[in-house]
């Protein structure tokens, strides 16, 4: 089989990276995920080292001939026009397809849930290890954050949040801060006797930094159980997204549209009620009309959805290609294409 009526959909975040190949009628030909995706941290070239193993495997899915027509990467670190030039021309200088178009990783949440038909006109926000948001108006009108944490105005996300707890934790514990449950389930969680013995195993990595993740549904569980502590954290969390997703429709004209809000990433995927349902009650007081949705698909689903926009594909090929989506991702691919797991 030709890849003429074949394209390559990425999704590139900071804890996991997903390829597929998709042809232009909607069938998945091939799936893949792999490790995180840091240009930032690693240069652009090192980042999207990362990538070749995954689109390796799944043209070997297809076994097809030639180059795919276009690849639509949607990519943690895209978040200034530079880095999306960047990593735009590294992509392309790989010839694994005819043309590239990038964007930041964001917009595949976005594109993920927004209808197939009619006027692609939304609000999404991202909360995973990360916390974004974009928009996507009428007459090609987008809205963006630069989202490079604190630098830009940023506030919450599961890293920031981990970051959070741990704060409050060990000033309960010492005395200086409020009195709270997170300073005896958190050291807990690890088995650990108490704040001191979980601040030295963290300082001196007897814990991988990587494991401070497990701390973020911990927070949501204690302030389920009432924790004024946590529930103010969960609360404030709850605000930014709001406020991310009003000051997008404001900025589109979206205001008093019935449009989506498209909820997404590890910590809004999870749909904690404390969280969720307050970003619902304050979405209904600041854009009333706005419909707020929670998806939970990958956001690759919603690269390989841009591909098929970009093919003009045929009636119905969206449909199928929603359909056909597995609900389970592959297995991870690590840069030797041995299996990596991830969080």
């Amino acid at each position: 089989m030709g890849l003429t009526g074949t394209a390559l959909a990425v999704d590139a975040g900071n804890s996991k990276t997903d390829v597929a190949l998709v042809a232009t009628d909607g069938r998945l030909l091939g799936r893949a995920r792999g490790g995180g995706f840091r240009p930032p941290a690693v240069g652009t070239g090192a980042a999207v080292d990362v990538l070749a193993p995954l689109v390796r495997s799944v043209l070997a899915q297809a076994r097809p001939a030639g180059r795919v027509g276009h690849l639509s990467a949607f990519l943690a670190g895209a978040d200034l026009p530079v880095e999306e030039e960047r990593l735009a021309a590294e992509l392309a200088g790989r010839g694994w397809a005819r043309t590239v178009s990038v964007r930041n990783d964001t917009f595949a949440l976005l594109r993920a849930g927004l209808p197939d038909d009619g006027e692609r006109v939304g609000v999404a926000v991202v909360c995973g290890a990360g916390i974004n948001c974009v928009g996507a108006g009428r007459d090609g009108a987008t809205a963006r954050f630069p989202a490079l944490g604190r630098l830009s105005g940023d506030w919450g996300g599961g890293a920031f949040l981990a970051e959070e707890a741990l704060w409050r934790a060990a000033r309960a514990q010492d005395g200086r801060g409020a009195p709270t449950r997170l300073a005896h389930a958190l050291p807990a969680h690890f088995g650990l006797a108490g704040m001191p013995e979980l601040i030295e195993a963290f300082h001196l990595r007897a814990l991988p930094g990587r494991r401070r993740h497990e701390l973020v549904p911990l927070l949501f569980s204690v302030a389920a159980a009432g924790d004024p502590v946590a529930r103010a954290l969960v609360a404030r969390q709850a605000e930014e997204i709001a406020l991310l997703a009003t000051v997008a429709l404001k900025r589109l004209g979206l205001l008093g549209a019935r449009v989506p809000v498209v909820l997404g990433g590890g910590v809004l995927a999870a749909q904690h009620p404390l969280l969720n349902d307050r970003i619902t009650r304050l979405l209904a007081e600041r854009a009333p009309r706005a419909v707020p949705r929670v998806v939970v698909a990958p956001p690759v689903l919603g690269a390989a959805l841009d591909t098929l926009d970009r093919a003009g594909a045929e009636a119905g090929a969206q449909e199928r290609l929603r359909a056909a989506w597995p609900s389970e991702p592959p297995a991870a691919q690590s840069p030797t294409g041995s299996a990596r797991s991830r969080t």
